[in-house]
């Protein structure tokens, strides 16, 4: 395949960077940069590897290794073969990880634990392949199937999402003016989660250079924007909440003029955490979007729009949006709240799930889940999935909602809420707070203050373990499990 309507190969596209400017800077990471010649003669390098240990086109390559040089050199080499890469936590609980291996079947893993005993081939975390391997271009083939990640499933244990997509670039469409040659972007969040991982690739195979956090430290995001000029970024609400938590003379110690795109996704945004960095950065500056690793199509708004709009996630992009009743199937008027329904108007999405169900489709139309309704502009606002909607007084209680009262409190660094068995309410809202030293009766009137009587936490847990994982998403089906056992909740109780 060459460069035609139907894209250019992902491997032609870098090589071809890397002939323009070998010496331009790929990934910058801890003190470290990766020119585009080493990322291209590296991964050619790993890809004779890879062959000799029996990876062919259409094989999966597990890549558990942190953020770092050594991850893009291992996706790429894996595209280099035809195969799929399937980057998945580094550290990751046994059950979870053996979880995952049996789904993705890989031929060969990267970065495999020390001491790790595999029935699947594998190279150790930190591996270089012989400088003598020749870095001859490899014969052209293009990977079907774009990427393998790997999602919360409702048994617990994670699914794999196949990408529909082959790894292609199509330097056009409603996002192309987010990646730019000239951009320095910032990818703090980990690289195995869909966002990060397609802003730092789509930033890439647009000539643009990467920079990335290990681990996401959020004073560290702000030393590099400044240092490396840094001119967009990706955020997921987690990491815009810590950062808006630094003290002020520290935010405010550094430069952060360089930044023209700063934009959050992955969880819908609380308002107040928006509006804050909206007044800090600016309303050009700050832009959301809502999709999925599905890519089933999303929305996108501007920080000027949100102003308008807020607490929208903004208006379709590359797909249709409408909300139906989650029991009769009728499509509700605007201003009701519903089941989010997304229909692509391009081709239909060709994703697939391995160990999950795929989602009912309706004539085109998928649901994520996800509940919501549009005004009468056409901007869509998100509630919760519908899976972790509480029923308490035969009311409906959206988490979402709740955590965002408890979480634009200055001393809670995060919080869940979920629902509970309650004989006599039906569900009981109980609240998990990761917080510093707290009053639970102040907490109580902090909350009647921004929500209903009817959405107060029956219970408060008062934690000091993060409750999200390093790209912001909170399993509350899990913690839901964990607390079943017991008839009363602990903490604190209203």
């Amino acid at each position: 395949m060459t460069g035609t309507d139907a894209g250019t190969p992902f491997v032609q596209v870098l090589a071809g960077l890397a002939a323009a400017g070998p010496d331009e800077a790929a990934v910058i990471s801890g003190g470290s940069t990766l020119t585009r010649r080493e990322l291209d003669e590296e991964s050619t390098r790993l890809a004779r590897v890879y062959h000799n240990h029996g990876v062919c086109a259409g094989d999966h390559v597990t890549i558990e290794l942190p953020n770092g040089p050594d991850w893009f050199v291992a996706g790429l080499a894996a595209w280099k073969l035809g195969a799929t890469p399937n980057p998945i936590s580094p550290g990751l609980p046994r059950v979870e990880r053996t979880a995952i291996l049996e789904r993705a079947r890989p031929t060969l893993i990267v970065g495999l634990p020390d001491g790790e005993r595999s029935e699947v081939p594998g190279l150790p975390k930190g591996y270089r392949a012989d400088p003598a391997i020749s870095t001859e271009p490899l014969p052209p083939v293009v990977s079907a199937v774009e990427r393998a990640l790997t999602s919360g499933g409702s048994t617990g244990l994670p699914k794999l999402i196949l990408s529909g997509s082959p790894a292609v670039y199509h330097p056009t469409g409603a996002m192309a003016r987010l990646f730019t040659p000239r951009a320095r972007g910032l990818v703090p969040g980990p690289l195995y989660h869909g966002i990060p991982f397609a802003a730092a690739w789509r930033s890439l195979l647009a000539g643009a250079t990467v920079v990335v956090l290990d681990r996401f430290d959020p004073e560290e995001c702000l030393r590099l924007i400044q240092e490396q000029h840094i001119d967009r970024t990706w955020l997921v609400p987690t990491m815009m909440s810590r950062i808006a938590r630094l003290p002020e003379a520290v935010r405010h110690g550094y430069d952060l003029g360089s930044l023209e795109f700063v934009l959050t996704a992955g969880a819908p945004c609380p308002e107040w955490l928006m509006r804050h960095w909206i007044e800090w950065v600016g309303p050009g500056v700050m832009h959301e979007a809502y999709g999925s690793t599905e890519r089933l199509g999303g929305t996108f708004i501007t920080g000027t729009e949100w102003l308008a709009h807020p607490g929208s996630v903004g208006r379709p992009v590359g797909t249709e949006v409408k909300i139906l009743d989650p029991e009769s199937g009728a499509e509700l008027a605007s201003g009701t709240t519903g089941e989010v329904y997304l229909r692509p108007t391009g081709a239909a999405s060709t994703y697939r799930y391995v160990g999950a169900e795929e989602n009912a489709s309706r004539d085109g139309w998928q649901s994520l889940g996800d509940m919501g309704y549009l005004d009468d502009d056409g901007y869509l606002y998100l509630g919760d999935r519908r899976t972790d909607m509480i029923l308490c007084r035969g009311r409906n209680i959206y988490p979402a909602e709740v955590e965002a009262a408890l979480d634009s409190h200055p001393r809670i660094r995060s919080s869940a809420v979920i629902g509970l068995p309650d004989d006599d309410l039906g569900q009981r809202i109980h609240a998990i707070v990761e917080s510093g030293p707290i009053d639970p009766d102040q907490l109580r009137g902090y909350l009647k203050e921004r929500l209903a009587h009817y959405k107060l936490p029956k219970v408060f847990e008062f934690v000091d373990r993060p409750l999200r994982d390093d790209s912001g998403k909170v399993r509350r089906s899990a913690l839901r499990a964990e607390r079943l056992p017991t008839t009363t909740g602990r903490g604190e109780e209203a």
